[in-house]
């Protein structure tokens, strides 16, 4: 593979020309030579036809493209759009709106909208691998502030305390490595401490606020408590870190994005999530691994806007 652009410039004159933007996005996806989608048989079972860039298979002669099978298919965008836009959402720290993408790259806003919720699925991180060493774990709320909502509005949405009528997010950080959060249904003791089981290894050193619910992790594993009604920091034992990540995730929600619909908030929270993981590398990192990831993984929009009848996963 040739040498990679390392900045927005280079990458959007790097992939104006498409037959640069396939074979960066083959070479990636198909390191050993294109797989057939349809048989599995690798590169030299295959010819490929430059005037329509696809390839067509010599055994089962069926022809498929390099969007075959991943976040692009079916997408009648071209790979020069697609790979602008997806540098800029890994690499924008707040976010970037569809609308943005629309001006940007000149598409509709529905499509820069549809676009953007795609490369939010390439850029979920999943492992089997538990956090340990020192973790942080806190919660937040997402929601509209009620001094912005009108007043109908506001009496609809909350009552009681501000939590009420907003969405409650679970977060886990792992000291000098990466972060994991959840949409949860609540914050109660059953919730939170079921998420800290399944994400951190036993002996862990975890690191709360003096949130009730937490009351029980004792048992397996270092409790360190800190209660923010008296101080933030108590020696090492603070939530700093996580809400260092909360204060990210809400300046892009409520900045970037202003009307996120509680069902696709699990989106955004993977978009943050992996941006932060991804911290200490460049821009071209971030990047490459966006892409990556984006084989075996496709969302259609009537999945994305529940217009199948399926809602869309919390």
């Amino acid at each position: 593979m040739s040498e990679q652009p390392k900045t927005l410039l280079e990458a959007i004159r790097y992939f104006s020309d498409l037959d640069v933007a396939t074979r960066h996005v083959a070479e990636t996806r198909w390191p050993d030579g294109p797989v057939c989608p349809a048989c599995g048989l690798v590169d030299k079972k295959h010819y490929y036809l430059k005037t329509r860039r696809v390839w067509k298979c010599r055994s089962c002669k069926k022809q498929f493209s390099v969007k075959v099978g991943t976040i692009f298919e079916d997408s009648p965008v071209g790979l020069d759009k697609w790979l602008a836009a997806m540098w800029m959402l890994a690499n924008a720290k707040n976010g970037v709106s569809s609308y943005e993408i629309h001006r940007s790259i000149g598409v509709t806003q529905k499509t820069a909208w549809f676009m953007l919720q795609r490369i939010r699925l390439a850029m979920q991180q999943g492992s089997f691998e538990k956090l340990s060493g020192e973790v942080e774990a806190d919660e937040t709320f997402i929601g509209g502030k009620a001094r912005n909502m009108h007043k109908k509005k506001r009496e609809e949405k909350i009552a009681g305390r501000g939590s009420s009528g907003k969405v409650a997010v679970m977060g886990l950080l792992e000291r000098h490595g990466e972060v994991r959060t959840k949409v949860v249904p609540d914050t109660k003791s059953r919730t939170l401490q079921v998420e800290v089981r399944e994400n951190v290894e036993p002996g862990s050193e975890i690191h709360t606020d003096a949130l009730r619910s937490y009351r029980g992790l004792d048992s397996e594993y270092i409790h360190n408590v800190v209660d923010h009604a008296e101080k933030y920091v108590d020696g090492h034992v603070h939530t700093n870190g996580l809400e260092n990540f909360w204060s990210l995730l809400k300046r892009s929600l409520k900045g970037t994005y202003i009307a996120v619909e509680p069902f696709h908030l699990f989106r955004y929270l993977d978009e943050q999530a992996f941006r932060f993981n991804e911290r200490e590398g460049e821009d071209k990192d971030r990047f490459a691994k966006t892409l990556a990831a984006i084989n075996g993984r496709r969302v259609t929009y009537s999945e994305l806007t529940g217009k199948n009848g399926i809602p869309s996963p919390e």
